[in-house]
């Protein structure tokens, strides 16, 4: 019973499965990107667009990345105290879709970082997108480098904030 949503919509397995495969697509993302590209290398995709390999010690934005490497562990425990909190979430919310789409996004990003913390020491970013009205804001235009768990876990931040006010709309 713990398994099904609340509302006879989809069970935990089914978010926990959407949560793993977006995890295994952000690893395999990341393993092509250390099997093909030395650090600092990129390619020119589109004028706006590049796949570069990029490490990131720090959170986003490269918040704390100078720290001295404290950061790794403590950004390690957010992300598994992040992911417990979340499965216990989706055991008591699976039937809300939105909701549990959202949660299942924010846990397979987060999930994928941890483990490159883990691993690596860092995360790794690959996708380095820049346009020329970023200049006042972002050095020569790029938005920092991201990969697929970040993109993700912005993804479950914009589908829980969707799903709010769609919830605060119903009830009135």
């Amino acid at each position: 019973m713990a398994a099904r949503g609340g509302r006879g919509g989809p069970g935990m397995l089914h978010w926990l499965g959407l949560a793993f495969a977006i995890f295994l697509i952000d690893q395999f993302t990341k393993v092509l990107i250390l099997g093909y590209y030395r650090l600092g290398d990129s390619t020119y995709i589109t004028s706006f667009f590049n796949i570069v390999r990029v490490h990131n010690p720090g959170a986003a934005f490269s918040f704390l990345a100078g720290a001295g490497g404290w950061q790794r562990w403590f950004f390690t425990a957010i992300g598994l105290g992040a992911a417990v909190f979340i499965v216990w979430m989706l055991r008591n919310h699976s039937g809300q879709k939105l909701f549990a789409f959202a949660l299942s996004c924010i846990l397979g990003g987060a999930l994928g970082n941890v483990i490159d913390r883990l691993i690596h020491g860092y995360v790794v970013d690959m996708l380095d997108f820049h346009w020329r009205f970023l200049s006042p804001v972002f050095p020569g235009g790029h938005f920092p480098a991201f990969n697929l768990a970040d993109a993700a876990i912005s993804l479950g931040a914009i589908c829980m904030i969707l799903d709010e006010i769609l919830r605060v709309r119903r009830s009135r």
